[in-house]
């Protein structure tokens, strides 16, 4: 039996689909005295083995197959252009590459999450919404405000626009259907799908979170760094990550009002950011015209390179291909975070007008443009992913199919306390002692509740002192140190004032002393 899992090919390719790693998740198992938990533990992780076993099994019905651009001899990749490249293609890939002349400001685009809707908003306040692979028009508007940028929400029936002063939500036919007045002068948007979040962040330098689904603001986050244009979100652990003027970048969670980790990035300005599906690395460029390619496991640099002028918009592809605007250029780079590339895998010039937004479609090798001059598509042999998961993103869904998403994805909506820096931390052990544990969670509350940790001052006297206060906001059936020692202190100052008021036994007793306890009246 040993020899046949050791000679089995799928076992190549289970590591890929692994739940990370199983030892590590049964290291202090055998103990727990608890028998039941211990049960669960060890079922749900043989559950992740089985469950990675068949999906690497399952690949021999994956028909489909990424393909590269082969050069022949001396020739270069970068130097074949879109033009000639139509010419060697069928038609239903020539018909996805085309480009739009819009005179409405530089142009923000957003794919849905099956590749299949394009949504695009021009500066000077151009809005549309279309099926960009059949080329039916779903809404258009002229808002005549200025359009500063546009994503969609959980599918492509709804989408927001960040507009010169509030966030608008408009329904697929164009009709407004809120108007989000706490977040005010946006300049980036982004959205959690499995989440129900939408984030923004703008010129007064908060991030704020909003549940789609309820309507809440679930938090707000001041950055403490000024206005803020570049954001994006890890795909894998749902933390979004902040461009700053002064050169850093900043990971946040809707659950802590502090960064999670700040870097160091450039020296100048961020400019774009971009992350791959993976999660594991970063791309950013600034306006020290570099371009660094961050591994997130460590926090360091794996790659850096200098464009000609400063980048404008980063995108990274599902096959890992890397995408650069700058100016009126991009280029494409195959595996740029594996080893120091040479030279681009493709390059497009856009004649005249300046790249504003760059980004992949998914499923297709198709790159997306949004310029000064309208929008573009262009055809990239290999950057997409050729086998989709029609119960995750499914391009060629039905009416029935998609309302059947959303149903499941309200239902399995995640909540946003569960958004950690580590994807693996749920379902994790907390080993510590309880005394630790305990010394934690006082620690926790006392950052949490500042005004309610510091000392009592004991300032006011009589009957309605800060000690008498104290006591009547304190639980009745809790008995404390801090409690017994203000009730002996109110004894001992009562014992006090009735030792003062019978005054001195040895003085003789006169007739006026009645009246010394008392006030006299008029």
């Amino acid at each position: 039996m040993a020899e046949t899992k050791e000679k089995d090919p799928v076992l190549a390719s289970v590591s890929k689909y692994a739940r990370g790693n199983s030892q590590v998740a049964l290291e202090g198992v055998n103990k727990l005295q608890n028998k039941k938990l211990k049960g669960t533990i060890r079922r749900r992780e043989k559950q992740f083995k089985e469950a990675a076993y068949k999906a690497a099994a399952s690949e021999i019905l994956l028909t489909e197959e990424a393909g590269f651009l082969e050069p022949e001899g001396v020739e270069k990749t970068y130097q074949l252009s879109q033009r000639s490249l139509r010419k060697d293609v069928d038609i239903s890939t020539a018909h996805k590459m085309f480009s739009l002349d819009l005179k409405w400001g530089s142009y923000s685009i957003d794919y849905t999450r099956n590749g299949r809707h394009l949504l695009i908003g021009g500066r000077k306040g151009h809005v549309a919404a279309f099926d960009w692979m059949a080329g039916n028009l779903a809404c258009e508007m002229q808002l005549k405000e200025t359009v500063r940028d546009i994503t969609w929400l959980h599918n492509e029936t709804m989408f927001a626009v960040a507009q010169k002063k509030y966030v608008y939500i408009y329904d697929k036919s164009g009709t407004e259907i809120h108007c989000l007045r706490n977040h005010i002068e946006v300049n980036k948007l982004d959205f959690l799908p499995y989440h129900f979040l939408l984030t923004s962040v703008g010129n007064s330098g908060y991030l704020k979170y909003q549940d789609t689904s309820t309507g809440s603001v679930v938090a707000e986050h001041r950055t403490k760094l000024g206005s803020c244009d570049v954001m994006t979100q890890n795909p894998s652990n749902a933390i979004m990550h902040l461009g700053h003027g002064n050169g850093t970048v900043t990971l946040w969670s809707p659950n802590m009002a502090t960064p999670l980790v700040k870097m160091q990035c450039h020296r100048g300005p961020v400019t774009a950011i971009a992350i791959g599906h993976s999660g594991e690395y970063m791309a950013t460029s600034g306006l020290d015209g570099q371009l660094k390619l961050w591994d997130l496991r460590t926090y360091k640099a794996v790659q850096e390179y200098f464009t000609p002028t400063p980048a404008s918009s980063l995108s990274v592809s599902q096959r890992g291909l890397l995408a650069v605007g700058f100016g009126p250029n991009v280029m494409i780079w195959k595996d740029p975070f594996k080893t120091k590339q040479v030279s681009p895998y493709m390059s497009h010039l856009q004649p005249a007008s300046a790249i504003h937004d760059v980004e992949f479609v998914p499923f297709e090798d198709v790159l997306g443009l949004g310029h000064k001059g309208g929008i573009s598509s262009l055809v990239v042999p290999g950057s997409g992913e050729p086998n989709f998961d029609a119960l995750e993103a499914n391009p060629f869904q039905t009416k029935k199919q998609r309302q059947e998403m959303e149903v499941h994805s309200l239902l399995e909506k995640i909540q946003p306390e569960m958004i950690t820096l580590d994807v693996g931390m749920v379902g994790k052990q907390d080993k510590a002692p309880i005394q630790v544990l305990n010394k934690e969670k006082k620690e926790a509350w006392a950052a949490a509740h500042p005004e309610k940790a510091k000392e009592l001052k004991f300032k006011a006297r009589g009957r309605n002192s800060s000690s008498r206060r104290h006591l009547r906001k304190k639980a009745k059936n809790v008995i404390d140190q801090q409690k017994v020692q203000l009730l002996e202190k109110i004894e001992s100052e009562k014992k006090e004032r009735a030792k003062r008021k019978a005054g001195n036994q040895d003085e003789p007793h006169t007739a006026l002393d009645r009246f010394s306890g008392k006030k006299r009246k008029f």
